[in-house]
């Protein structure tokens, strides 16, 4: 056993430096809280310290996929098997169908295969007023996606989709640049797509 000094009621904390301690813990707690906490983790800064310090930027990114991750939960809990716009869904199985977008022949294929959480893109390069026609389906899982462009100081979305199987249909070039899809796994399993094209474009961009 050891024998330590008992301390006399002098050297114990009065009420009010118990009550001074706390609320300067309190005022510092949230402090970091304001400056830090929010900022970094949901992008909302009062103070504009969290700019400061590069946290906003972080937290923005951080809600923005907490968002996404919530969304694309949602479209899984409603999505059914029934038919898609040229593509009969068995399971996971995609059949392209005929419909009245349907090609005899496409100009070019291409296979894009993405793990859980990874992005691709394909872009068509095209001059303002050409058109192109596509037919898609993806492999293994759902995908999202955003058919956009650039060009020019320019820029258009021309369709956006969560959760998706397939799709097709057509789009005209609003002006000279680079038209196509973002892609973006948000499954559990590698997605495959499966995407035909054709019509007027000069260069096929795969990233």
């Amino acid at each position: 056993m050891f024998n330590t000094d008992k301390p006399s009621l002098d050297e114990l904390p009065t009420s009010a430096q118990l009550l001074r301690s706390t609320i300067i813990a309190g005022v510092v707690a949230l402090a970091i809280l304001v400056m830090v906490v929010l900022p970094a983790e949901y992008g909302f800064d009062p103070t504009g310290a969290g700019r400061v310090l590069g946290l906003t930027e972080m937290g923005e990114i951080k809600h923005h996929l907490r968002h996404e991750a919530e969304e694309d939960d949602h479209d899984h809990e409603d999505e059914n098997t029934s038919l898609l716009p040229g593509f009969l869904n068995i399971g996971l199985l995609n059949i392209l169908v005929p419909t009245a977008h349907a090609q005899d022949s496409w100009r070019d294929q291409v296979s894009l295969t993405m793990a859980p959480g990874e992005s691709a893109e394909l872009k068509l390069v095209m001059n303002g007023g050409d058109s192109a026609q596509y037919a898609w389906v993806a492999e293994g899982g759902r995908i999202n996606f955003d058919l956009h462009a650039h060009g020019d100081g320019q820029s258009v979305t021309y369709e956006k989709g969560r959760g998706e199987a397939s799709g097709e249909g057509e789009f005209t070039a609003e002006f000279t640049g680079t038209h196509g899809w973002f892609w973006r796994n948000r499954d559990k399993s590698d997605v495959t797509v499966i995407i035909n094209l054709s019509g007027d474009y000069s260069e096929v961009i795969q990233k």
